[in-house]
Formats: structure tokens, C-alpha cells, sequence
């Protein structure tokens, strides 16, 4: 009887201890200490700044936990981070994130995205009079942003060919500019003849009058496609995942601190998106050859 009594509370001591340990290593797994994020440098490096710290502080906020802006170089710079554990969180184009996903063999999971970024499309811009459709581009010079820019590369390549134009022939010459604030630079500045760009970034410069829409104008519109997203490895311990995505689907255009984050993410709201969404992005990628 003696030892009955002193086995039952041993074992429910050893089913304590193993419960104990469990939930403390549950919790040093989400004690992570800062939340590493980036985004695709396809604006100027103090834009991106300025839109990500009011988000930054919201996200401290929610996750109780240190934010911080890592900028990268170049969109490889993005993918390479957050696949090698450098990056925690990024804001990446539809392309992209194919990239990413690709690279890390399906380890890149995407979050939530703008609401616009359902469809999402690229304008082609140019000062000639001369050029009012995507046929009249034929032996123009003309830039793409990046060249891993969904919006500012492989959508407007996409619709090129579906024209039966390739830059890279038919056209006199083809550059990138590196960004899509770059791009309407070089348009307007009489670089090139005509470029493509996001329709965002566009209409956030043509809103702040940084560009003559009587000396620029745009000629042609993609079709919608899915574009950006914010994305997040796989590996990333899943309640800090599920208070990530929470705290975006929370942001609301009715409160003073949402209605900035809003503003300045140019987005209503963001929403709940997935890997199959971007499953015709990458279709286009290798058809066009971007993609291996």
C-alpha cells in the first residue's frame, strides 16, 4: 500500500516536470528578442524608412517585442535574408516571394497582403506623342525597375510579349532603373522614351506633385494580377506568426494609429493571402525565362 501511494505521486510529479519543461522551451522558442524586418528596395532607402516606423512601433506594440527596419541592397538581398535566418519578416513583390519560395523549397510562408494587391497592375509611362500603345515601343529606348520587380519588371515583360514585342529585340535599347520612383525619373528626365512601374507608386507621385502629368502621361494598363505580401519563414514559432497576422488584419482606417499605418502602406486593409495565389506569378516568370 505504502509504495502504491508513493509510485502515483512520483509519476504525476514526472508528468509535471515533462509539462514544465515543454512549456518553457515553448517559451524560450517565442522569446525572441527582436523581430528582424525588410522590405524590397524598390522606393528610395528614406521611403521605405519613413513608411515602415509607424508600422514598426504598432507591431512592438501588439507583439511585445523590439522591431526593427533591416534595409537590404537589392531584392536578392531580401530573398537571401530571410531564407538564411538573417530576416525574420519581408515585404516582398509577387516575384519575389516566387523567388524566395523557390530558393527555400517551400519554406516561405506569405501572411497577409493590401487588399489591392488582389489586382494589382503596372502602368507604362512615357512624354512622346508618338506613343500611344505597346506596338509603338518598337525601336524606343525604354526601363524596367528592378529586375526582380514583379510590378516594375515581369508583368510588363508579360504583357510585352503577349504583344509580340521582346525588349530585348525589338526594342533600341533596354535598361533598369532599380526602382520604381527611378523609373518615372528617367522618363521624365528624357533618358528613355518610355518605362514601366507600379500603379501605386504612380498615383502616390502624381498625388504629391512630383510628377507633370501634362508632360508624362501613362499609355497603357496591365490586367490585374497578385502582387506584394508580407512573408515570413516558415520555421518562425506559430504564435508569433498567428500575433503577427493578427495585428495586420487589426489595423483599422478608423483609429488614428491604423489610418497612418493605412496611409502610408497605401492599402484600405490588409488581408489574409496564400502561397496559391501566386502561383500565376510564377507561371509568367518562366515563360518569360526569369525563372529557372
Amino acid at each position: 500500500m505504502l509504495k502504491f501511494s508513493l509510485v502515483y505521486p512520483l509519476r504525476f510529479l514526472t508528468t509535471l516536470a515533462l509539462a514544465a519543461v515543454m512549456l518553457i522551451a515553448s517559451g524560450v522558442a517565442f522569446a525572441q528578442q527582436v523581430l528582424r524586418v525588410s522590405a524590397i528596395p524598390d522606393e528610395a532607402p528614406t521611403e521605405l524608412q519613413r513608411k515602415f516606423k509607424p508600422l514598426g512601433n504598432y507591431l512592438e506594440q501588439k507583439l511585445g517585442m523590439k522591431v526593427e527596419f533591416v534595409p537590404v541592397t537589392d531584392y536578392a538581398a531580401s530573398v537571401e535574408g530571410l531564407i538564411n535566418n538573417k530576416l525574420d519578416m519581408v515585404w516582398f513583390g509577387g516575384f519575389t516571394f516566387v523567388q524566395a519560395n523557390v530558393r527555400s523549397k517551400g519554406q516561405v510562408i506569405p501572411i497577409v497582403q493590401r487588399e489591392e494587391d488582389e489586382k494589382f497592375r503596372s502602368v507604362f509611362i512615357t512624354t512622346a506623342k508618338t506613343i500611344n500603345k505597346l506596338e509603338d515601343l518598337k525601336g524606343r529606348t525604354f526601363t524596367f525597375g528592378s529586375e526582380s520587380s514583379t510590378s516594375g519588371h515581369l508583368m510588363p515583360r508579360s504583357a510585352l510579349l503577349a504583344a509580340h514585342i521582346n525588349p530585348d529585340v525589338d526594342m533600341k535599347r533596354v535598361a533598369y532603373s532599380g526602382a520604381h520612383d527611378a523609373t518615372v525619373a528617367a522618363v521624365a528626365g528624357g533618358k528613355v522614351d518610355a518605362g514601366a512601374l507600379n500603379i501605386s507608386v504612380w498615383e502616390k507621385l502624381v498625388s504629391e506633385g512630383k510628377v507633370d502629368t501634362k508632360e508624362v502621361r501613362v499609355f497603357y494598363t496591365t490586367p490585374g494580377y497578385f502582387d506584394y505580401n508580407w512573408s515570413v519563414r516558415a520555421d518562425m514559432n506559430p504564435v508569433l506568426r498567428k500575433k503577427l497576422t493578427d495585428a495586420f488584419l487589426a489595423l483599422n482606417k478608423n483609429d488614428a494609429q491604423g489610418r497612418e499605418i493605412l496611409e502610408l502602406q497605401r492599402t484600405a486593409r490588409f488581408i489574409p493571402t496564400k502561397a496559391e495565389n501566386y502561383a500565376s506569378i510564377e507561371n509568367a516568370a518562366r515563360s518569360a525565362g526569369l525563372l529557372k
